[in-house]
């Protein structure tokens, strides 16, 4: 479905991605493929923010099982069994710097400045899991429910 436009060989001091092949949508094709799944609002709003923040983040989880959510509670990764997740309503992204992962919380507010930005140009409703009171989520964006239910 997405054609490469080219192949792109990464210098990594680490073994993240010896070998990362972006397509025309700027997201590496794996993160491409874990948007399979994901509603089309939400695709379009994660390639639309790697088009205009470039490659500064990837996608780590879109879809997920049944079955991965119940070890994600088991391993206290999630609170709850009804994620968004469950229904391709959600996505976690990963800041990367220097094509290595990083978790620092304030990349990840800036992440989420940037993403809201493009997505109220959309006009898409997206909840930021760093704005919950609680079990704050920096790398989850999710639809917004009462948009899509």
């Amino acid at each position: 479905m997405y054609q490469l436009l080219y192949n792109y060989l990464f210098t990594f001091d680490s073994k993240l991605m010896p070998k990362a092949q972006i397509n025309m949508n700027g997201l590496p094709e794996k993160s491409i493929l874990k948007l399979n799944g994901v509603h089309p609002d939400l695709s379009k709003l994660i390639i639309a923010c790697s088009r205009e923040i470039g490659s500064e983040f990837i996608v780590t989880e879109g879809l997920r099982t049944l079955e991965r959510q119940k070890a994600l509670l088991k391993e206290g990764a999630t609170r709850t069994l009804k994620s968004r997740h469950l229904t391709g309503h959600a996505v976690d992204l990963a800041v990367l710097i220097d094509n290595e992962i990083r978790w620092d919380w304030p990349l990840y507010k800036v992440l989420a400045d940037q993403v809201k930005k493009v997505a109220a140009k959309m006009k898409i409703q997206i909840v930021w899991g760093g704005d919950w009171k609680t079990f704050k989520d920096g790398p989850h964006f999710q639809l917004d429910r009462q948009f899509y239910p």
